[in-house]
């Protein structure tokens, strides 16, 4: 806050980059002084690391601070929220707190962890899911509100009977989508979302883009829209006013990326003042919405199947970076951002590597 102070005068992608690359550093001699000193000078380093990224947060942003730092960080625990619209409790993600972006949080607990034969076997438990949420949220309140990502989830939305009952009081929003036309059956998520089975759910309301290639607008647009509605159809959390979707279902990629959050960049540590993020990464740019959006959802599903001749043990490594591997943070692999918040269902070529216990139970 002091106007001589150098930080003040970077601008909020330039203070989250510094961010990034200060917990890269960081990240990498905790390590060294874990394994090689004193426990006095290890208990000095994390003290001296911690005032450090708190001095360098507070000066530029406080909300940041409010994000990653909700208690000190030797106790930190879940926001705990409440909805206003029904009784449920939603967590943010432990991992989102400020020590956890240092340090790996705990495996995924075994319970979380869903093994299924093949990949039909994990699209017919993802819809069965998708039922069960819907037919609990209309029952509750009336209306259901369910995230969608891209990629190979959609084909598991394909099919099922008597759909209407429920679709015709379904709002869906994309958990990440390329900023082109609508209409793009190559590059839109939503034309291929339409072909395959939008078409089919009867009277269900779909949050698009505006379909231009402008990240900046569309993020801005997308998130408006979502919060232009009601709490009836999308709920809030009473403690901090983002929006809680009756279920999220969330693709991870071989490097870690969820949505569009991919390792390495600012956008993995936006806090919960934004709900939707512009991600200049690729060319087009695309939306994404943030990890404690993804976080916040009333349930959130993973799912992960799938070999072919080049990947015969599918997304296993991926998997066991994602659900039980030490050392990854949500810096270096996103997807541990959901570890303790998701239910991950796979097929047992995914979690092939796992260990005995995920795949014995």
């Amino acid at each position: 806050r002091d106007v001589q102070n150098p930080i003040c005068f970077l601008s909020q992608r330039e203070h989250n980059q510094l961010l990034v690359s200060f917990i890269k550093i960081i990240h990498t001699q905790r390590r060294y002084i874990e394994k090689n000193c004193h426990e006095m000078y290890r208990t000095t380093f994390c003290r001296a690391i911690f005032s450090a990224w708190f001095t360098l947060c507070i000066t530029h942003n406080q909300n940041t601070v409010e994000a990653f730092l909700p208690t000190c960080p030797s106790q930190a625990t879940p926001h705990n929220c409440h909805s206003s619209t029904f009784g449920h409790r939603t967590k943010f993600s432990t991992s989102i707190a400020a020590s956890d972006t240092l340090s790996s949080p705990k495996p995924t607990p075994v319970e979380n962890v869903v093994v299924l034969e093949d990949a039909d076997a994990v699209g017919d438990k993802v819809r069965s899911i998708v039922i069960e949420a819907a037919e609990r949220a209309i029952a509750e309140r009336g209306y259901f509100a369910l995230a969608i990502p891209g990629g190979s989830i959609l084909k598991m939305l394909v099919g099922g009977e008597d759909l209407e009952r429920w679709t015709s009081k379904t709002t869906i929003a994309y958990v990440n989508h390329k900023c082109v036309d609508m209409e793009d059956g190559s590059l839109a998520t939503h034309a291929k979302a339409r072909k395959l089975f939008l078409d089919n759910w009867q009277g269900a309301t779909t949050i698009v883009m505006d379909g231009t290639d402008d990240g900046l607008a569309e993020a801005a647009s997308y998130e408006a829209k979502l919060r232009a509605l009601p709490e009836e159809i999308l709920p809030r959390c009473a403690d901090t006013g983002l929006p809680v979707f009756d279920l999220a279902l969330i693709g991870v990629g071989d490097d870690g990326h969820v949505g569009s959050l991919y390792p390495g960049r600012d956008e993995v540590l936006a806090g919960p003042e934004k709900w939707v993020l512009p991600v200049d990464m690729k060319s087009p740019p695309s939306i994404t919405l943030s990890l404690p959006v993804m976080s916040g959802a009333r349930q959130v599903v993973i799912a992960a199947c799938g070999v072919s001749d080049k990947y015969p043990q599918g997304k296993s490594e991926g998997m066991k970076r994602a659900v039980v591997a030490d050392g990854e943070t949500i810096v270096t692999f996103p997807a541990v951002g959901l570890r303790d918040v998701a239910t991950w269902i796979m097929d047992e070529a995914a979690a092939s590597k796992l260990g005995e216990q995920y795949l014995s139970k």
